[in-house]
């Protein structure tokens, strides 16, 4: 069986790659090989951008409502392929299907909500700042941006970025995970149909050739990038020394704290969603849960009877609530942390090293697991395990929850189930985290409120989506004049 080969997308056409190295793609459930893909290069990544240049002197040029209504058709040929790009997702990346079916649509509301640009990239003005003397404010597009994402979230997160900058009238060049690149590829087949100007979008597949390529060309005037904090803190430092606007998301390590008065028949299944949905490959995924109080050992026992229900499996099957790790190499460094808790003398209330499944004796799999009498100081409490690993630190008061939000080595999300309106208030008060739940476990905003962390867990200053990612793709040029 000849496997298919991910191309390049580059100035409208689906063009091969230069390069030698060649990747496997697996699904994860079955690690079988799907399909490869050959890493590209920097003289790869230099006709995207010049692709991507040129293409930008006439697209800056299209009113923002043509440019709207390109995107309007966008997210109709999403519409029209929203099962196939799901089930390509579930294929390549592990995650079960619905979680998948769930993905594409975030990803479809950015497209959405992308068409607002004729409103929120507009201007504004004043008259009369000294007699006879107006002042003007206009957005403009600024050239060629590119894209660096990440494996658990290949359909969604290029598009917190990709929809605003193309509606902005800037082009565009993106680099999906080398991971997981058949879900963009799909995606771009999409693109290509409804026939937007050569050049306007382009896609690169690679690693780390490609990446330093992208921070290092001239002609990219700004880099958004969501992964592990390293690497972020790496690009942001080298978008620096460039010169280039960027946004890089990292890691996260967020606690759910858990209040005496809190409705746990209401919570609990929110709960066990927000620490296992995606096995815990969410950047804001609950890692560790606090208890507070007399409530703790009651939190545990119902947590640890609904993570037991859990049935592990190929995400295909619509009878799965969650999948494998979404790669070898992930799953053992998942299942090092577990080893890592057991030594540092953490209790194993549940573990999922020896998972099994039934007609997968190769897939990636790690179930549930929870380790109770965590401390602050474990490096399972400190540290991004990025799994379905669940660390249970106690806590005396909601003090002492804000203490424990605030000194890990990240600042990404938090969460709080209370019935008490003072509690949630000091919680959202002085938390440090950027995106706070309240009774909600996944504290995930919509496409229209902004998305990132603070600390080290973004690197930058303007979020994704939102209104503000109008601001990062557009530069405010200000028009001060007077006439005889």
């Amino acid at each position: 069986m000849t496997l298919p080969i991910m191309k390049n997308y580059i100035n409208g056409e689906w063009v091969e790659s230069n390069g030698t190295q060649i990747g496997d793609i697996k699904n994860p459930a079955t690690a079988k090989k799907i399909a490869q893909v050959v890493y590209g290069t920097k003289d790869d990544v230099d006709k995207a951008v010049q692709a991507a240049q040129e293409a930008f002197v006439q697209w800056r040029k299209t009113p923002p409502l043509t440019r709207a209504r390109y995107i309007f058709r966008i997210k109709d040929a999403f519409e029209e392929n929203f099962e196939e790009i799901s089930r390509t997702l579930t294929m390549e990346n592990g995650k079960i299907i619905d979680e998948a079916r769930a993905e594409v649509r975030r990803m479809i509301e950015n497209v959405e909500h992308a068409t607002a640009a004729t409103t929120l990239m507009s201007g504004y003005t004043l008259e009369d700042i000294a007699t006879g003397i107006d002042c003007k404010g206009h957005r403009q597009p600024m050239g060629v941006f590119a894209g660096i994402v990440p494996y658990n979230f290949p359909a969604m997160v290029p598009w917190w970025f990709l929809p605003y900058a193309l509606v902005t009238g800037n082009t565009y060049v993106l680099k999906p995970s080398e991971q997981v690149p058949m879900t963009q590829t799909k995606i771009f087949e999409c693109i290509d149909e409804v026939g937007l100007p050569d050049g306007v979008v382009n896609m690169v597949h690679g690693s780390k050739d490609v990446v330093n390529a992208i921070l290092d060309h001239p002609n990219v005037q700004g880099v958004s990038f969501v992964g592990s904090t390293p690497t972020a803190r790496y690009i942001y430092k080298r978008c620096g020394d460039t010169g280039k606007r960027v946004q890089a998301l990292g890691g996260a390590k967020n606690i759910v704290g858990i209040m005496p008065d809190a409705n746990l028949d209401a919570g609990i299944p929110s709960l066990v969603t927000s620490f296992y949905g995606v096995a815990g490959q969410r950047c804001l995924a609950g890692s560790i849960l606090a208890p507070v109080g007399d409530v703790a050992d009651e939190v545990l026992d119902r947590f640890v009877a609904g993570a037991k229900k859990i049935k592990v499996g190929d995400g295909l099957s619509d009878q799965t609530g969650m999948g494998p790790m979404a790669g070898k190499a992930h799953q053992d460094r998942v299942l090092s942390y577990i080893e890592k808790g057991i030594e540092e003398g953490a209790t194993l209330v549940l573990d999922g090293r020896d998972c099994k499944v039934e007609g997968y004796p190769d897939g990636y799999f790690v179930g549930p697991t929870i380790f109770d009498n965590v401390t602050p100081d474990m490096t399972i409490a400190k540290e991004e395990i990025f799994g379905p690993v669940v660390c249970v630190v106690r806590c005396k008061t909601l003090d002492d929850v804000i203490h424990l939000v605030n000194t890990r080595n990240f600042s990404n999300a938090a969460c709080l189930y209370t019935d008490s309106g003072a509690s949630a208030r000091k919680f959202k008060y002085e938390a440090l985290p950027s995106m706070v739940g309240i009774n909600i476990g996944i504290a995930a905003p919509m496409s229209f409120f902004p998305f990132g962390g603070s600390g080290n867990s973004m690197f930058g200053d303007i979020k994704a989506h939102g209104q503000e990612i109008f601001q990062f793709f557009t530069d405010t040029k200000v028009v001060i004049e007077r006439w005889f």
